[in-house]
């Protein structure tokens, strides 16, 4: 797998969002906010990195459009990254995709 799809998820409504708690001490453990003590983080967004199965660029813009069609976001961005990487911004650039534009190739 070399392609990559950034893209943002929304919160489901106007006055919603996400929350998370931050715990310093103990990072990357999750537990239910009704069981910290810990301080929460709210957001109203989420940024998403998810691998893309496809052989070649067609196939990958395929598969991402369905990823996007299928949530709530309304773009990405679709990168080639041999090296499997989920930090953001990590490879080559290929197109990016608005509802209602279609792909823009890079």
């Amino acid at each position: 797998m070399t392609y990559f799809l950034e893209y943002t998820i929304p919160a489901a409504g106007d006055d919603a969002g996400f929350d998370f708690p931050h715990d310093e001490i103990n990072p990357g453990t999750t537990i239910p906010l009704s069981e910290t003590g810990a301080d929460t983080v709210h957001t109203t967004e989420l940024p998403a990195r998810t691998g893309i199965i496809g052989a070649t660029v067609p196939e990958a813009k395929l598969e991402a459009e369905q990823l996007i069609s299928h949530s709530r976001a309304s773009e990405g961005s679709l990168y080639f990254d041999p090296s499997n990487s989920l930090q953001s911004g990590v490879g080559t650039l290929v197109a990016t995709f608005s509802e209602g534009r279609g792909w823009q190739d890079a």
